[in-house]
């Protein structure tokens, strides 16, 4: 075996004994971010059993059913507007998938277990075709 293939295979096992011990001490591995796209979004809509955050600043529209608009550098600041149970489903979504992102990785951070990134943001969401709400504010 080349040394390139004796490394990887040398953290596949680390890694696989590190994931076994987090398991064994009745831990999970660090969540992560999953993005999704506009018409994956438009889906949950119809059965909505998550919480949907508009972080863009300044406000420049809106997906219908939104339940909060919390600006993504003030995710951490203003955490009690985000659900209590870490465990809670939340969406987050701007106007173009970059701001989302961080707040997204924030909340992780933060403990929040299901986190969703709207990939593309608004942009994307209007490309496929759905409507965005655009309320003066």
């Amino acid at each position: 075996m080349s040394g390139v293939r004796i490394r990887v295979a040398t953290l596949l096992v680390v890694g696989l004994i590190a994931v076994a011990a987090l398991e064994q001490a009745g831990a999970s591995p660090p969540a992560e971010v999953r993005r999704i796209g506009p018409q994956t979004l438009q889906g949950m809509l119809k059965a909505k059993d998550f919480y949907l955050v508009n972080v863009h600043i300044p406000y420049e529209g809106e997906i219908a059913q939104t339940d909060a608009f919390i600006p993504y550098d003030k995710t951490a600041q203003l955490l009690p507007r985000y659900p209590v149970d870490k465990h809670a489903k939340i969406v987050v979504y701007c106007r173009s998938g970059r701001t989302s992102a961080i707040a997204a990785k924030e909340l992780v951070r933060l403990g929040y277990t299901d986190v969703l990134d709207l990939e593309g943001g608004m942009i994307a969401w209007e490309e496929d075709g759905l409507g965005i709400i655009r309320t003066a504010r």
